[in-house]
């Protein structure tokens, strides 16, 4: 057993939180073990809660045609989430909830290295880039943050409901193919 199948079985009884009393799954993260691109989102939805994969919804159905477009696809990237549960009503995950789920993501991060992240939205962002981010003006550009590639782009469920979106997210998109391409 690997060292992050290791992490895995252990998440999948974390009692850190009060998200575990609501959950159906716990929700790791799905991709290979030594991905150098790692996209992280907020925390599961409704659908990745019943299945125990991230983005397997209507979100996550969006992200696999934004991977198509660069040449990417589940295969080659490593998908998690701040947090391991699903939030109640699909809300933001509480600072609390991301404090304690945090040491998780951290050894996951650690353990897979990407050289690149991908924020998948603010909330991501916030934790990663820094606490001020402001989506809507400073997606798809590079911070380096502990040796590594930085970037927020639009969560899929944004760009779901805002598909005005969806060009500038390619663009963000061209950029990541560039730096993984480097």
């Amino acid at each position: 057993m690997t060292e992050l199948e290791k992490l895995r079985e252990s998440c999948l009884n974390c009692r850190r939180c009060a998200l575990h009393e609501t959950r159906t799954n716990v929700v790791f993260g799905v991709g290979p073990e030594d991905a150098r691109i790692m996209f992280i989102g907020e925390g599961p939805g409704e659908n990745e809660d019943s299945q125990g994969e991230p983005f397997v919804g209507r979100a996550g159905r969006l992200l696999d045609d934004m991977l198509e477009l660069i040449g990417l696809d589940r295969t080659k990237v490593y998908i998690a989430n701040m947090v391991k549960c699903r939030p109640p009503r699909n809300r933001d995950p509480l600072p609390i909830e991301q404090e304690a789920c945090g040491p998780w993501l951290e050894r996951q991060i650690e353990l897979i290295n990407p050289r690149i992240i991908v924020c998948l939205g603010r909330i991501a962002a916030m934790h990663f880039i820094k606490p001020d981010f402001k989506i809507t003006r400073e997606h798809g550009q590079w911070f380096e943050k502990d040796g590594r590639r930085v970037m927020a782009i639009y969560h899929p469920a944004a760009l779901l409901r805002d598909p005005h979106k969806r060009p500038e997210t390619f663009d963000d998109l061209k950029r990541i193919q560039a730096e993984a391409e480097e």
